[in-house]
């Protein structure tokens, strides 16, 4: 069984679920890219203006905020008729660990040694809770499963990651290895055994084609659309070393227009969150 108490794991599986329009999956965008860097509070009319520019509606907007708070990552504090909302500890760290993987993907991995790390784990059919678990972290972390009970990473420095999502799946009877490919076929088969990598192909493909216009627009709303769209990416590509994808591998320029598109909107976006956190 999945360790239910565990706060974090219950909230990261619902949080990698969140539909790419939700309302709840929005809000967690703004958060991470506005709140969590100012360190400060916002009020909810904030909040609830820039989810309706993203098309949500205020009663959406408001459960979205409820919702979170219950999921320990907001505080609310009342000033006056007005509500301000706050980060928790958990909802810095939650975001904090979610931004630098977000933020600092690259879509390829570089200096890979051939080292792969191998995680033999299997949640029981019958146990739908831990299978949810240990299959949305096990992604997160950058690991496909080839074959089933199977899980391959390319990223040797993972085991610790790989040893607590085990124990938030409660399967701390799960096996981690560290191994080389010494002899057998080509790698390719396992590896799209282990990823699909035409859809990932083609999700890349259409992040070009949204975001590679001339950049104008509502700055505010473009990077969280940005960022929303992107954020996608490292739940479901484990960033191969180059040796393992597909010649003209299309996340690596999908990766360098997200950098500079999140760039020229920065600036922008930033002083208008500001604006409207304080209600000035």
């Amino acid at each position: 069984m999945p360790r239910t108490n565990d706060d974090e794991a219950s909230v990261a599986s619902r949080r990698h679920a969140a539909g790419a329009d939700s309302a709840p999956g929005l809000l967690l965008t703004v958060l991470g890219e506005f709140l969590l860097p100012s360190g400060g509070a916002a009020l909810t009319a904030a909040f609830i203006d820039v989810l309706g520019r993203l098309g949500v509606e205020e009663k959406a907007a408001r459960q979205a905020l409820m919702r979170t708070a219950a999921d320990g990552l907001l505080h609310a504090r009342r000033v006056g008729r007005r509500t301000l909302w706050r980060l928790t500890a958990k909802g810095e760290q939650f975001l904090s660990e979610g931004a630098e993987r977000i933020y600092g993907f690259q879509a390829s991995q570089a200096g890979w040694d051939g080292r792969w790390l191998i995680v033999l784990a299997r949640a029981p059919q019958t146990d739908r809770a831990a299978r949810h678990v240990l299959r949305t972290r096990m992604m997160w972390a950058g690991f496909g499963s080839p074959a089933p009970g199977v899980w391959i990473s390319t990223h040797v420095d993972r085991a610790k990651e790989a040893e607590r999502v085990l124990h938030e799946a409660g399967l701390d009877d799960g096996q981690i290895f560290l191994a080389e490919h010494h002899a057998g076929g080509p790698l390719d088969a396992m590896v799209r055994q282990a990823w699909d990598l035409d859809a990932l192909e083609e999700g890349y493909e259409q992040f070009l084609a949204e975001y590679s216009g001339d950049g104008s627009g509502d700055a505010m709303v473009r990077t969280v659309q940005l960022v929303h769209a992107w954020r996608r990416f490292p739940r479901v590509d484990p960033a191969l070393p180059t040796t393992l994808l597909p010649a003209r591998w299309s996340g690596v320029r999908a990766a360098e227009l997200f950098t500079r598109r999140r760039a020229q909107w920065h600036a922008a976006a930033q002083a208008e969150w500001r604006q409207q956190a304080s209600g000035d």
